[in-house]
């Protein structure tokens, strides 16, 4: 089971984070200095079937429900629902990260693009995004246990045209815009 600490580089703020895969799915729980509680679940086929997020005043409850994403997002006594035709949302959270690439399985050089919902802030706002993502390509590299595959992920920006690289090897981020891999206490999970 994955376990160790992201830097987000923007804020200077540390996520620790445990993740693992199981009998249905895949699990990611992480908490940052400032609060933001992450708790990701997605099935078999990395849909994100439950998502929670938490600042210190507002908080986020959603998943995907056949070609939406429904989400509660409140704070206080107040609470309102959304929906949104999304294959996901994508936090500041490298979970996010995660479970889109393998939503997707892309084969090497293919490329899709896909409707998200972003959160963002202390205040978790939510903006619908078109990104392209492209399996740009996969390395091996030799460790004291077994060959580990790190792809390389390009995502665009298609409101922009900024793209974005993404490394990930298994079920971690190992490199990412804004994102570090400070700490990593056992191995990512490679089988899924």
């Amino acid at each position: 089971m994955p376990r160790g600490t992201y830097l987000h580089l923007d804020e200077g703020l540390e996520e620790h984070f445990q993740c693992a895969p199981g009998a249905g799915g895949w699990r990611y729980v992480g908490q940052r200095a400032d609060g933001l509680r992450v708790d990701l679940v997605v099935d078999a086929r990395w849909r994100q079937i439950r998502v929670e997020l938490a600042a210190p005043h507002w908080w986020i409850r959603g998943g995907v429900t056949g070609n939406e994403v429904a989400w509660v997002r409140g704070g206080g006594a107040e609470a309102t629902e959304h929906a949104e035709r999304a294959i996901g949302l994508l936090g500041e959270s490298p979970a996010f990260l995660v479970a889109v690439a393998r939503t997707l399985r892309l084969p090497e050089k293919e490329h899709r693009t896909v409707r998200l919902v972003q959160v963002t802030g202390p205040a978790l706002s939510t903006l619908t995004v078109d990104r392209r993502w492209r399996l740009a390509g996969t390395s091996t590299y030799e460790t004291e246990t077994e060959p580990l595959p790190v792809e390389r992920h390009e995502v665009t920006d298609l409101a922009t045209g900024e793209v974005d690289v993404v490394h990930l090897a298994g079920d971690v981020v190992l490199d990412a815009p804004g994102i570090e891999l400070t700490t990593l206490e056992s191995p990512p999970s490679l089988i899924f």
